[in-house]
């Protein structure tokens, strides 16, 4: 019990500083640097608490749905997951430059919940934290599975994941979070024997990247390229194209569903009196046109 409460504590006590942290950094940061450094920073630090504080798999489970919904909720539409910005970039909502400096505050998330992670497991608050220190030199890879099905894996919890994102990203927070809290949790339930579901390549290379049982090019094909062609497959069958790519749309039809009402062509002033003319020539019955009258 003094374990659990230890990892729940560094749990909220790492939400909390990431909270005061990304408060502190809009008020003080230009817009442009917050939105695309410092909020992305704190958002990968507080991904990477329910891994780093050794849960178990229920706990975690739980813990991440919370998470995700605390995430909807207070860290401002930053995602902590290059290929979500790369998804932002490829819908053409995003500059280069703009995503470049997501991806590198994503990158110093990821160092710095490192840091934070060995440094509460050298304090060695409970049994568990003593026993990651001592394993974190020789940890073993989560990868649990082929190479091929575990990268076939990760693209499948990567598809739904942005298929849904993108499906809902014009709803309200109040339906939107929690629908995407419950899917997360839901693919780390199913996949997570296998992969561990990370469908992030920056919580993954914290987490699994160089540990012994497999080499980082095997690593980096299941949890970098997989994310990577599951996130493209969503957007393509999204939108029918990749807006930063293609102007024309590759898998639907182009035809409106309204269609505008045909006018006819106004007629002249002289046209106008031909139909009339030829009218009064004609009788209104069945018959065709009137004969000269019989004497």
């Amino acid at each position: 019990m003094a374990g659990l409460n230890v990892s729940l504590s560094f749990f909220f006590a790492t939400f909390a500083l990431c909270e005061a942290a990304r408060r502190a950094s809009k008020a003080l940061l230009p817009v442009g640097a917050y939105e695309g450094f410092a909020r992305e920073a704190m958002r990968t630090l507080v991904v990477l608490g329910p891994w780093a504080g050794g849960f178990g798999p229920d706990l975690l489970l739980t813990l991440l749905f919370l998470l995700f919904l605390a995430h909807g909720a207070t860290l401002d539409g930053a995602s902590g997951n290059p290929t979500v910005s790369l998804q932002e970039f490829l819908m053409a909502e995003v500059s280069l430059p703009g995503t470049l400096l997501k991806l590198a505050a994503q990158g110093l998330g990821v160092q710095a919940a490192c840091t934070l992670t060995r440094l509460c497991w050298a304090w060695e608050l409970s049994d568990l934290h003593l026993l990651q220190s001592l394993m974190a030199q020789s940890c073993s890879s989560t990868l649990r599975t082929s190479v091929p099905h575990g990268a076939l894996v990760e693209a499948a919890c990567a598809f739904c994941f942005h298929l849904t994102l993108l499906h809902l990203r014009h709803r309200s927070p109040a339906h939107r979070v929690p629908a995407v809290a419950l899917l997360v949790t839901i693919t780390a339930y199913a996949a997570g024997p296998l992969t561990s579901a990370f469908f992030n390549p920056a919580l993954a290379a914290s987490v699994t990247f160089g540990c012994s049982g497999h080499t980082l090019l095997e690593h980096t094909q299941v949890y970098c390229l997989g994310p990577l062609a599951g996130m493209v497959l969503a957007v393509l069958l999204h939108q029918g194209r990749l807006p930063r790519l293609f102007q024309r749309n590759l898998l639907y039809s182009q035809k409106h569903k309204y269609r505008a009402p045909r006018v006819k062509p106004a007629l002249a002033s002289g046209d106008m009196q031909t139909p009339a003319k030829a009218r009064s020539g004609r009788e209104p019955g069945r018959g065709g046109v009137r004969g000269p009258p019989s004497s």
